[in-house]
């Protein structure tokens, strides 16, 4: 039987992340040096979780610990008092292996639209399948997965569990969307294949609604702010403006353009803002204006196809019942 883990090196605890030994940590001697339970404080990572940690404790004395003899100390203060409380979803995540049930792993963020620089991070989210016999059991499975990444990277992990991606995807939310069609993929089983494949069936007018709306109400709030305060956060107005480019796209050639590198230069200067605000607005209407006519000339559906998503998604619990990860 093959193995169902698929390791990925970026899920480490990095240099300075406050864990809990779920097990004695040993001393000397063979004494116990710090029951289970001792907080301490990760002073090396391992390049991989096939080597152990070094632990650092409040007395100073340190110890070689693997990661599944830790757990964060913030989801430790989540747990309820009595162990194996119904919905533990904490304890879930760390006994349980949930990482290493990824099935698609994709770079989203400023390296996916082709507006990266040289200080840019790496942002990576995706999908994971929870087995089915803990999607079943009465202590239930956390919607996502987040993890900040190993020493040295600059960047952060999100993987939704596949129900949660699939509604998201279906009302047309725009990170979830971006997931779908970004060039940039690291990671994907034969399930996620069948995902990728079926990409349109998550495309609609619905995505008029949530892009088009959702630019509108943070311009009205950044108005509130250049009256008020007198200043926006231009890093923020670039993706607005990208992201009216991009429903446009979606509504006129029916895919979502995740890299908008041929904007770049219009773009940066917002950013960088050497735009004038009374241009960015200038730009914005005329855009919800093209908005407003791709969405009349539009060949996509009203609605998404939720019948091809929940036969997609009734195959893969009924996959998820093997050892083997689909």
């Amino acid at each position: 039987m093959k193995s169902r883990v698929h390791n990925s090196p970026n899920l480490i605890y990095s240099v300075g992340t406050q864990v809990v030994s779920l097990k004695a940590v040993q001393g000397s001697g063979g004494r116990v040096a710090h029951p289970a339970g001792a907080v301490g404080v990760v002073v090396r990572s391992p390049r991989d979780r096939q080597h152990s940690y070094r632990v650092r404790f409040v007395d100073d004395f340190e110890a070689p610990l693997h990661h599944d003899n830790l757990m964060l100390l913030a989801q430790w203060k989540e747990m309820p008092a009595k162990e194996g409380a119904i919905n533990d979803s904490n304890k879930t995540l760390s006994t349980h292996g949930l990482f290493d049930r990824v099935i698609y792993r994709c770079v989203v963020g400023s390296r996916a639209f082709g507006l990266e620089t040289d200080e840019s991070d790496t942002d990576r989210r995706g999908i994971y399948l929870p087995p089915a016999d803990l999607q079943w059991s009465l202590y239930g499975v956390p919607e996502q997965l987040e993890n900040d990444g190993p020493v040295g990277w600059k960047g952060e992990e999100c993987y939704w569990e596949l129900q949660k991606f699939l509604i998201m995807a279906l009302k047309g939310n725009p990170n979830i969307l971006e997931c779908l069609y970004t060039p940039l993929v690291e990671h994907v089983t034969p399930l996620a294949e069948e995902l990728l494949a079926m990409q349109d069936a998550f495309l609609s007018r619905l995505v008029y609604q949530t892009y088009n709306g959702y630019v509108m109400s943070q311009f009205k709030r950044m108005q509130a702010d250049l009256r008020n305060q007198g200043k926006v956060k231009p890093k923020h107005v670039m993706h607005l403006i990208r992201l009216l480019l991009s429903g446009i796209h979606v509504l006129r050639e029916g895919f979502v353009p995740v890299d908008v590198g041929r904007h770049r230069e219009r773009l940066f200067a917002i950013k960088n803002e050497e735009m004038p605000w009374d241009d960015i607005e200038a730009w914005r209407k005329k855009l919800h204006a093209e908005f407003d006519r791709a969405l009349e000339e539009t060949d996509l559906p009203e609605r998404p196809d939720y019948e091809r998503a929940s036969e997609f998604l009734v195959r893969a619990r009924r996959m998820a019942v093997a050892e083997e990860l689909p």
